[in-house]
């Protein structure tokens, strides 16, 4: 299962550092809800996420986000050829 988050993770917000690596502790608690619903399987969930814009404004963002499951293929064996 998988979903695409409403935002892109950012420094100013908490969720990763100045050097782009993800606070993973930071996005388990701020999307605690999101990762829940991954796991109940629900067919969407609704979120309301706290962000801080470039000029030090705060607001909320308000979604409601589909989830998917990823479909597995089965690879059928390569074609040898012939010698």
């Amino acid at each position: 299962r998988f979903l695409v988050l409403h935002k892109e993770l950012d420094a100013d917000d908490g969720e990763l550092t100045r050097t782009r690596k993800v606070r993973r502790r930071i996005i388990e608690e701020k999307f605690a809800d999101l990762i829940a619903a991954l796991y109940d399987g629900s067919p969407s969930v609704s979120t309301v996420t706290e962000v801080t814009y470039e000029d030090g404004r705060k607001g909320s963002i308000k979604a409601t986000l589909e989830l998917r499951d990823a479909a597995v293929q089965a690879v059928s064996p390569a074609k040898v050829a012939a010698e």
